[in-house]
């Protein structure tokens, strides 16, 4: 068996364009002139330094449609296709979703199946934090905060093609990878029914470190225990 191939990402979006009433009131979008478009998204391969950006600029055509992200999204797509595993935070929920909505938009096959880890929905599962948010957990476990920013000044001027607010958003992109590489570092060793990433070893970080625990009652299956990252699995000796 190979190992899969795994990438960390997360991808970032304009909003879309509309005009409103009143803006306290529910329901109160009369009519969109811009739907939304991606702006860029980043990834990385387990334990590398590298961190992969792709966003509108470095396309051709970019300074004649702000707006056009096909030759992105076929780049994301490719990344999705390529790869065994995704991994982030809220990316069942929104990144993986917001991907499917761009390549259904420019007509794309779906890509090859993939196994989503989403550090935000097992969080939920295995903890009570007073926060789930990604740069919550980063700032209280140690691996520092999100990227600031300008918050939509930085957003509204990548929609206008500031190079400035661009160079922000793409270290952004790549910071929030990382930090989701991070978190998810400190879950998975809890996460019950781990995929098996390595061919050998512990299912979660491959460490042949492991000790076999006892038999689990009326199976053959035995329990084993890593000792570096603590993670608990079954399987037959």
């Amino acid at each position: 068996m190979s190992e899969p191939k795994i990438a960390f990402f997360d991808v970032e979006n304009a909003p879309s364009l509309g005009w409103f009433y009143d803006k306290y009131k529910e329901n109160n979008i009369v009519a969109v002139e811009q739907p939304w478009f991606m702006l860029s998204f980043s990834w990385k391969r387990p334990k590398e330094k590298k961190i992969f950006c792709h966003a509108l600029p470095d396309y051709p055509g970019y300074s004649k449609d702000k707006t056009n992200d096909k030759r992105l999204i076929q780049d994301l797509w490719a990344l999705f296709n390529e790869h065994d595993v995704l991994v982030g935070h809220n990316i069942q929920r929104f990144d993986t979703r917001k991907a499917n909505s761009r390549f259904l938009n420019w007509g794309l096959k779906p890509p090859s199946p993939y196994i989503i880890l989403d550090s935000l929905k097992e969080i939920r599962k295995i903890s009570y934090e007073d926060s789930n948010r990604l740069g919550a957990l980063s700032v209280k476990w140690g691996f520092g905060d999100k990227l600031p920013t300008q918050g939509w000044d930085t957003w509204h001027g990548c929609i206008n093609g500031r190079d400035a607010d661009w160079a922000v958003m793409k270290k952004y992109n790549k910071i929030d990878t990382l930090r989701a590489e991070e978190i998810w570092s400190r879950i998975a060793p809890w996460k019950k029914n781990h995929p098996r990433m390595f061919d050998a070893g512990c299912p979660v970080c491959g460490s042949l470190d492991v000790h076999r625990r006892g038999q689990v009652r009326q199976t053959l299956k035995y329990q084993f225990n890593c000792q570096p990252c603590g993670h608990w699995w079954t399987a037959k000796p």
